[in-house]
């Protein structure tokens, strides 16, 4: 059939015809339900819960050491326990809700949460501690992704980004808020009450989730067991070796090699399953076909290091270095929460507005590494207002990233697929955070060590006019408290020189992630019509 003059470019050479436009989307929740506001108070009530949890237990760490009469050691299996079987059984998700239901899966879930949170508070030995944070981190485990794809099947596609927006603010006011109300709890009440206060909370959210969640149909589909086992052994044995390197001298010990041959080979196996089997895998093909999904995937990884390694720095060097008690450290960091709030919505508009997603994701980035270059040039003197100021601008930055990066993971997923989806990405920001956390911890150890040698060479008797080194002996014990004045000062310049360059490798790293959101591919705009909700 010969081509029309139109379908004709330059040189006579038939052009490609444009793609037609999208088929207009219903404007009607997937799940619809008679009160969406009630079903996003349950679930955001016991999101928040399990986020809370991943923090407010931190800061009374001490106080349970002693009183359950553990070693440093044994006390840190606290928050390792919690976090390795957290990110073992994220995976699951998306097989179980199919297989049980997601309702049913989000309601056993919380109520397990509820009383493993309680059995924590009743625990009377270290022993029974880590055990029960084991069984709170699998419990837990299922509430973030399930919590994520509720939101988005109860609600019209219209407030999506909205509803995106909202989730994730419970997401960032979780870390700040955990040391806040972790500190108020341990100093006014006890230590258990850290954990005693998710039960009434939880039931709360029960009873709302008990009365309008709905479920999606169950599909009936194979375990992948040998799946499961390489993803939960590579996990497990990068978690612990994130979490013990730093207290094992890393792979100078042979801890340290056990794990990353044990990552090396579980990696390899489970490679070659996922792409070799003929039967139903863990995960759907279909996300991994999906380059929008895995586009976010890869930038969830990289926005966990950058948002959970800031976290994790700045509330000791607050303490540490600057004197802020536990319960000010948090409202300092405050002011980066309200950041997140502000831009979320600002995104959430912008998106429903047809902005390129790819330019937010750009100012984004572009504004997390402006925080961190204003935060590179801090010093032991500055007072409350620069952390105040890099802390909005950062969470500004943040709060522009989470919105187009869900909305270009799920915009082009089919409504089944969006709790295993859900749970792909949580599992790749928290794995991005450990990875995040365990590094800048590392070079923090390192770099104290290193500038505290490079200070010290140059601290001679030339330098101060308040000891003379030569005959500091003859004063005795008066000597010697000098000179732990004098170390102690070094110490405090070393660790603000250590900060200061792990706030250099954040700024560098947001600034090379940055220029590869023009890899990603523009979601289509899409027609959103009105239609009645089903009865």
């Amino acid at each position: 059939m010969a081509s029309t003059p139109a379908a004709l470019g330059r040189g006579g050479r038939a052009r490609a015809a444009a793609p037609p436009p999208p088929a207009p989307v219903e404007d009607v929740a997937s799940l619809p339900v008679a009160n969406p506001l009630l079903v996003v108070i349950g679930v955001m009530t016991a999101s928040l819960l399990q986020i809370l949890d991943t923090t407010i237990a931190n800061v009374a760490i001490p106080h349970m050491q002693s009183s359950l009469g553990a070693t440093p050691d044994e006390v840190s299996w606290v928050l390792t326990s919690y976090i390795v079987a957290s990110a073992v059984a994220i995976p699951t998700t998306g097989w179980l809700a199919d297989r049980i239901g997601s309702r049913r899966l989000f309601i056993l879930s919380t109520a397990a949460f509820v009383l493993s949170s309680m059995l924590c508070g009743m625990a009377q030995n270290i022993t029974q501690m880590v055990l029960f944070r084991t069984l709170q981190g699998i419990s837990g485990a299922f509430i973030s992704p399930l919590s994520q794809s509720a939101m988005l099947d109860v609600n019209r596609p219209s407030k999506q980004a909205q509803m995106m927006a909202i989730w994730g603010m419970g997401l960032m006011a979780g870390p700040i808020l955990g040391p806040i109300i972790g500190g108020w709890l341990t100093e006014n009440w006890n230590w258990r009450w850290v954990f005693y206060v998710n039960v009434p909370l939880g039931v709360i959210a029960l009873a709302l989730m008990i009365a309008e969640l709905p479920s999606r149909p169950i599909v009936r589909r194979r375990f992948d067991f040998f799946g499961f086992a390489m993803i939960a052994i590579a996990i497990s044995a990068l978690q612990l070796m994130l979490d013990r390197g730093n207290h094992v001298d890393w792979f100078e010990s042979i801890e340290i090699w056990i794990y990353a041959i044990a990552i090396g080979c579980s990696v390899w196996m489970g490679g070659v399953h996922f792409l070799t089997t003929k039967k139903q895998t863990l995960f759907s093909g279909t996300l991994f076909a999906n380059r929008s999904f895995v586009t976010a995937f890869l930038f969830m990884f990289a926005m966990g290091i950058i948002m959970f390694a800031s976290m994790a720095l700045l509330p000791s060097m607050l303490q540490r270095l600057l004197g802020y008690s536990v319960i000010g450290t948090g409202w300092a960091m405050m002011p980066r929460g309200v950041g997140t709030l502000i831009s979320m919505q600002l995104s959430g508009i912008l998106v429903r507005r047809g902005v390129d997603p790819r330019m937010i994701l750009l100012v984004g980035f572009s504004l997390a590494a402006a925080s961190f270059w204003q935060m590179s040039h801090w010093s032991l003197y500055i007072d409350q207002g620069p952390v105040i100021l890099s802390g909005f601008i950062q969470g500004l930055g943040i709060g522009l990233l989470f919105i187009p990066l869900n909305n270009s993971a799920f915009a082009t997923l089919p409504a089944p697929l969006r709790t295993e989806g859900s749970s792909l990405l949580n599992l790749s920001r928290s794995l991005g955070a450990s990875v995040g956390i365990a590094i800048t911890t590392a070079l923090l150890a390192r770099n104290l060590q290193t500038s505290h040698s490079d200070l010290s060479s140059h601290v001679t008797a030339s330098m101060t006019a308040l000891i003379d080194f030569s005959t500091i002996d003859r004063f005795q014990q008066l000597g010697t408290t000098a000179l732990s004045v004098v170390d102690a000062e070094i110490n405090r310049q070393a660790a603000m020189v250590a900060y200061i360059d792990n706030f250099y490798l954040m700024m560098w790293l947001s600034l090379v992630v940055t220029p590869l959101v023009l890899l990603m591919r523009r979601p289509a705009s899409v027609t959103i019509v009105k239609g009645e909700v089903p009865h």
